[in-house]
């Protein structure tokens, strides 16, 4: 064994100076030789012939190199290397059939790398923090029972389809932190762009930022420091109201401050309130929300009294607003289980100590979400279609495969006297099929790089697609060493795939037919049918992706026709939120009434309105609804979507008031409250009965709403959805109306054209109040399509390129048949097939093929299309039309490509076919 050991390592030490062991031996050769030459002449021969006799009698020098160096070393580097320099010179032997490998490899191995680096961003990615795989996000489920009622901030639907939620309420916070440790010192976090829009005020200039209110322990929880001043500490959340300072964010630091250290202790206004920057955040630490988007300011939670005042109190002490999230750290010896059945105990108990649970309520049931990518909604919208995604990217490689396969298995032809003449030399199988996979992976590793390279300039493409036209990017993405390897791995897996059918053929050459002039005939059959069921597999992965992408795009048509309920054209959409320290309750809603009339007179705008929530935009408000006589039904879910609304909403927004009237001048903040509801509602609350007239509640022992009309149903917060039952009320009758408002403005040319007027107006009625997400209502509509355009727009691409792979393929193989078929031809047509005879004859069989492509890929569409069930609107998967249309387009892209060839083998002359070999 010692032995053993040493013989590897010192054949391992001989693979470095190669070149200098070679010249010693070389020359330590040379000087025997010269010895015994010598000797010889000595003896009376002449050099020349003592030169030769020595040489002779010294043996064969090169064989004797040969076995010193398997002696000394390993000698696969160095025939790798020779391999690998071969192999390059092959591809550059055939700069055609190279070039469209090459490209056909880098599209889907590009392809690949783009949608997995998307992938990545989404689902993978992790908060720049220290084990981020230890943080807890805590959530419940939230249905009819439960005893929450007022939650803020983002939800989804799970698998199981339980709407679920992370939103606390500070004082439930506050009990839980002290009442239960299993993941630790507990700390709260709320990102404020969920329902607030900051403004900040820098050297004399406002803007709107993002901002993220955290407890006092929020950066010790992240165990994240600063790299300039200090991070946030418990001492400055101690007392509500109070803690006027911030933490900035690298890049908002880069942004706005050029990097300059005395940004510490400069004094900015947020939302009108002095706050001192204390601390730089690390780079790329976004906060405990989002991955990708960093926030630019921290702040206390203490200082939500000031940041955002409610009218209703401070949202420290509100027990029944639930709008904060905690995260905690799972701590040694302790189970996610074990952790999550003791904070249920405690959540039991901190919500019945600091609110009321009727007997008909319940405590929601608590569970553990991974915090280490923070909320993660863009995983949660892309959890479900991103496997999809890269199983069709993968059809595009497998595609490229198949077509690279075809177009080596074609140029193999032209190299059987060279194997065979290899094989000849004594050259093993093994060794020929290892050359031609080496080949196969030198071309592989081409396209990787090309692919790579490919990926990397348009990996913001899908992002900028999942994106709105006025926000920010939804994903920033991460081109790191995960990517490369990734691209590493399917360039050579991909090099392994399409070699193999080449080599295992090279394996198989017959020396002695190779060795004749006409042997290559003797496997033409073979080659012709290997290429001709790869040009099936190729027409059938086609078939399947053209459906895919005929799905989609029909999807996205029948999405854009639907009428949402009210005219989407010629309205400018933007947001505004009053600061209510310069503007409390009522200015809060005077302002805005001035704002909007000053638009109204502008002229070319027709009429202006403004809501709480801007239609279509994939957020909404809930309330109970309690009509006035009708007994709570146990059990029952009251909850019902409104919208707190102006004068003026269903006139510009172009909604039918179906019976009884809209609001109008009677209606101001101190008359009665009054509601208009839509056609469903009514419905489900009257049923035959007349509404107007009824009263209702928003909540129990609340301030009483007459209904005055009743409006056509419209789309509100989701495109896809039924209109659901809905009610509108008066912004201004509303007791606490804050926070951002969307004002819609009708115009009679393109709205875009008006936002620098509108801007102006805002801007003579107060300078510091920034328009925030100016977009036209067809731009929003736009938006909340993004993931049906995006599938449309990457299926379609990956179609289109299918297609191209497909036709390279049955052009390929025709072209190659043909050229095997010159004498048959030839025959054929000096016994009286006319030049139309054969020209059908080629294009029938190329439509025989794409015959059997199209069936093959219509069986596998008509299988795997049912996983797509969820992400089509207004269609099966099963859908004839597109089905017959994907079909027929591959049907038509077949005669094409087979095209030429046949005009070539219809123009063969019979002599010369006869002579051809």
């Amino acid at each position: 064994m010692t032995s053993l050991i040493f013989r590897f390592i010192s054949k391992l030490h001989g693979l470095f100076g190669q070149g200098k062991a070679n010249r010693e031996f070389g020359d330590e050769v040379e000087t025997h030789v010269e010895l015994l030459t010598e000797r010889l002449i000595r003896q009376g021969m002449s050099r020349e012939d003592a030169s030769f006799a020595a040489r002779r009698q010294f043996g064969n020098i090169t064989l004797l190199e040969q076995r010193q160096r398997e002696a000394r070393t390993f000698l696969w580097p160095a025939t790798v290397v020779q391999d690998v320099r071969y192999g390059l010179r092959m591809l550059a032997k055939s700069p055609g059939i190279t070039t469209i490998a090459i490209a056909s490899l880098a599209l889907g191995i590009g392809a690949n790398t783009a949608i997995f680096t998307l992938a990545k961003a989404a689902l993978f990615d992790a908060l720049s923090v220290p084990h981020p795989s230890e943080l807890r996000l805590l959530a419940y489920t939230q249905d009819g029972r439960s005893v929450v009622r007022h939650n803020w901030g983002d939800f989804y639907s799970d698998n199981q389809g339980r709407t679920v939620v992370a939103s606390f309420s500070y004082p439930v916070y506050q009990e839980l932190r002290h009442r239960d440790h299993s993941l630790g010192d507990l700390f709260a976090f709320v990102d404020l762009s969920q329902f607030e829009h900051l403004s900040a005020t820098i050297d004399g200039h406002a803007e709107v930022v993002t901002g993220e209110l955290v407890s006092g322990n929020f950066f010790q929880g992240m165990r994240v420091g600063t790299i300039l001043g200090r991070p946030i500490e418990p001492a400055d959340d101690s007392v509500p109201g109070s803690g006027g300072v911030a933490v900035i964010s690298d890049s908002f630091w880069q942004r706005r401050f050029d990097r300059s250290s005395t940004v510490i202790g400069k004094t900015v206004e947020v939302n009108l309130t002095p706050v001192t920057i204390i601390g730089v955040a690390p780079h790329g630490f976004s906060g405990a929300s989002h991955v990708h988007t960093a926030q630019d300011l921290f702040l206390p939670l203490s200082m939500q009294p000031v940041i955002f005042p409610k009218e209703t109190g401070s949202l420290l002490s509100d027990a029944d607003t639930w709008w904060i999230q905690i995260m905690g750290r799972l701590q040694p010896n302790i189970s996610d289980e074990e952790a999550r059945a003791s904070l249920a105990v405690s959540l039991n108990q901190a919500v019945r100590s600091t609110m009321t649970v009727p007997t008909d309520r319940s405590v929601p049931p608590l569970f553990l979400l991974p915090g280490g990518r923070g909320w993660n909604y863009a995983a949660q919208e892309l959890e479900h279609p991103m496997p999809f995604l890269l199983a069709l990217a993968g059809l595009v490689l497998l595609l490229a495969c198949v077509n690279v396969a075809n177009l080596l298995l074609a140029r193999a032809s032209s190299r059987n006297r060279e194997i065979s003449v290899r094989l000849a030399l004594g050259a093993s199988n093994m060794r020929v099929a290892r050359q031609m996979l080496t080949e196969s992976l030198c071309l592989s590793m081409l396209g990787g790089s090309a692919g790579l390279l490919l990926g990397y300039l348009g990996r913001n493409v899908l992002p900028q697609l999942l994106s709105s036209s006025w926000g920010p990017t939804a994903l920033s993405i991460r081109f790191d060493l995960r990517v490369f390897a990734f691209t590493f791995v399917i360039s050579v897996l991909t090099g392994l795939g399409f070699g193999v059918g080449p080599a295992w053929q090279a394996t198989r050459t017959s020396v002695n037919a190779g060795l004749k002039d006409g042997g290559t005939t003797m496997t033409h059959h073979r080659k012709g049918m290997a290429g001709k069921t790869l040009v099936i597999l190729q027409v059938s992965l086609c078939m399947l992706l053209l459906v895919c992408a005929g799905l989609f795009v029909r999807t996205l048509a029948n999405l854009n026709a639907l009428d949402p309920g009210f005219n989407k054209k010629g309205l400018l959409l933007f947001a505004m939120e009053p600061p209510p320290q310069r503007y409390p309750a009522p200015k809060n809603v005077e302002v805005l009434h001035q704002v909007e009339e000053r638009i109204a007179s502008l002229p070319g705008v027709e009429s202006v309105t403004l809501s709480r929530e801007a239609l279509l935009a994939q957020s909404g408000s809930n309330s109970d609804f309690i009509p006035e006589g009708s007994p709570r039904t146990a059990g029952r879910d009251q909850h019902v979507p409104f919208n707190s609304v102006g004068q003026s909403f269903f006139t510009t927004m172009r909604i039918p008031i179906l019976y009884g009237r809209s609001f109008d001048l009677r209606d101001t903040s101190s008359s009665p409250g009054v509601a208009v509801i839509n056609r469903a509602l009514a419905q489900r609350e009257f049923g035959g009965r007349n509404p107007i007239g009824a009263s209702f509640q928003m909540k129990e022992g609340g301030e009483q709403f007459e209904i005055v009309g009743v409006c056509a149903d419209a789309k509100y917060a989701w495109l896809r959805s039924d209109e659901s039952p809905t009610f509108y009320v008066l912004y201004t009758q509303q007791k606490d109306e804050r926070g951002s408002m969307t004002f819609e403005a009708r115009t009679k040319g393109n709205p875009r054209d008006f936002a620098g007027a509108i801007r102006g107006v805002v801007e003579s009625v107060d300078k510091d109040l920034p328009l925030i997400e100016v977009r036209t209502q067809e731009e929003q509509i736009d938006a909340t399509l993004a993931p049906e355009r995006s599938f449309a727009t990457v299926t379609t691409g990956f179609g289109i390129l299918a297609l191209l792979l497909a036709s390279i393929g049955v052009y390929g193989v025709m072209a190659a048949g043909v050229s095997r078929r010159v004498n048959e031809i030839g025959v054929r047509m000096a016994l009286g097939a006319g030049a139309d005879q054969v020209l059908r004859m080629v294009v029938g069989e190329a439509m025989r093929l794409a015959f059997g492509g199209v069936g093959a890929g219509l069986c596998a569409a008509l299988f795997l299309t049912r996983l797509l069930d969820s992400l089509l609107f207004g269609l099966k998967p099963t859908d004839s039309l597109t089905l017959v249309s994907a079909g027929s387009l591959l049907l038509v892209v077949a005669i094409l490509a087979s095209w030429t060839p046949a005009r070539r083998a219809s123009r063969i002359q019979p002599v010369q076919a006869l002579r051809h070999e």
